[in-house]
């Protein structure tokens, strides 16, 4: 069976809800099942515009203003750990994350002996009992006698340390964020009770894991199922694909590329049907997140659009190719340009730096215009109240630009 570009790409765009129009209410429970439909979303602190979080969901429901998903977190609908990397997902999951915490807790403590500071293990009883009796902490408020570090990111103090451990293997849970700091409770505090205690076993969470991932991705590799939750691994999923063939309930399909390649994959039976039923992608132009959905995993990405994409933060700026934090443009079905742009608050205005059309795209009046609608939409998104361009912010297409038409 092929699935032809086409609908692969329109298949993916609409279990991602990008297809339809980004209208609707985003609030209580439309957006906890949004959130629920993408799995998961990923958040990261980097501000340029808004963080990655509200942009990947303003981008699906512009009615969204983040504080419903404050709302949500208080409320305890949703929950923050790590799928590929950290995100918030719905509580109702929790009881899957059991499998990752068994797994994490020996892994975890052989990897950070050797890069932590000395002195972290014999933190946990302490941090515990301070939390235990005093209440939530964060970083700033524990091991106040232990020397800070000035190494980056990554030189945690000793009770620093031992807060992220006691997170990742679920003694502890992160109840509220200031100012984007993380805020940690005992996790039989913040998880609701309805899923705090159930463990449905390493098997029924793979099997969770692969099934749910198809469901999301539509097609996949044994390994893109794998990487969606970060939860089973290359070995488990490949294994659960064998498995779920012999019964019946998924299939070999070869997905065609947008270079017309076809790639192995798997999907349910009715996957042609499915991406057949899906609604025409709408033609509303959109501002994409570095780390939405669609492009979290790069290469599926290159595979299904045609367009490369690489976040350049931590390249130094004389070898960047385009800029610190550049977000890429949506249209229809197609990645049609990138750009680079900076909210400044201060003076009220999201600043245009440049922007970069893929190969073969023309930016005629019309699409001039949709893409003028959007930047204003996001810039009071973003609160600021106009959009300024730089001078020669439209720049011409570069050679690793991928090809698209008008």
């Amino acid at each position: 069976m092929i699935l032809p570009n086409p609908l692969a790409r329109r298949l993916f765009l609409h279990l991602h809800a990008l297809a339809e129009p980004p209208t609707g209410p985003a609030k209580g429970e439309a957006l906890l099942a949004l959130i629920d439909r993408l799995g998961f979303v990923q958040i990261d602190s980097i501000s340029t515009v808004a963080r990655a979080h509200h942009m990947i969901l303003f981008a699906r429901r512009q009615a969204y203003r983040p504080e419903a998903l404050d709302r949500l977190l208080a409320q305890r609908h949703l929950f923050e750990h790590w799928t590929h990397d950290a995100a918030v997902i719905p509580a109702r999951f929790f009881p899957f994350w059991h499998h990752r915490f068994r797994r994490d807790r020996p892994r975890l403590l052989a990897r950070w002996r050797g890069w932590q500071r000395e002195g972290f293990e014999e933190q946990f009883d302490a941090v515990l009992a301070r939390i235990a009796e005093s209440g939530p902490v964060s970083a700033a408020e524990v091991g106040e006698e232990e020397e800070r570090g000035t190494g980056g990111w990554w030189d945690w103090h000793p009770s620093k340390a031992a807060l992220e451990y006691l997170w990742r293997v679920g003694e502890l849970s992160i109840t509220r964020r200031d100012s984007f700091r993380k805020v940690y409770d005992l996790t039989s505090r913040v998880i609701p009770s309805a899923w705090l205690g159930m463990d449905p076993g390493d098997a029924a969470t793979i099997h969770w894991a692969c099934s749910e991932a198809l469901d999301r991705l539509g097609f996949a590799t044994s390994g893109e199922l794998a990487a969606f939750w970060a939860a089973a691994s290359p070995a488990e999923a490949q294994a659960w694909c064998h498995d779920a063939l012999a019964r019946g309930e998924i299939v070999e399909v070869r997905v065609e590329g947008a270079d017309g390649s076809l790639r192995r994959s798997y999907a349910r039976p009715e996957v042609v049907a499915l991406a057949e039923a899906a609604p025409d992608p709408s033609p509303r132009l959109r501002i994409l997140s570095p780390f939405d959905p669609v492009l979290r995993d790069r290469a599926r990405a290159e595979r299904l659009f045609g367009f490369r994409y690489r976040i350049e933060v931590f390249v130094p700026e004389a070898k960047r190719t385009y800029g610190y934090y550049v977000f890429p443009i949506l249209e229809g079905d197609r990645l049609i340009g990138r750009i680079d742009m900076r909210a400044h608050r201060e003076s009220g205005s999201l600043r245009v730096r440049a922007l970069w059309p893929e190969a073969g795209v023309r930016l005629g009046s019309r699409r001039l215009g949709r893409l003028g609608a959007e930047l204003d939409r996001l810039a009071q998104f973003a609160g600021c109240d106009q959009v300024k361009f730089e001078p020669d912010w439209l720049r011409e297409t570069l050679p690793e630009g991928s090809a698209a038409g008008d």
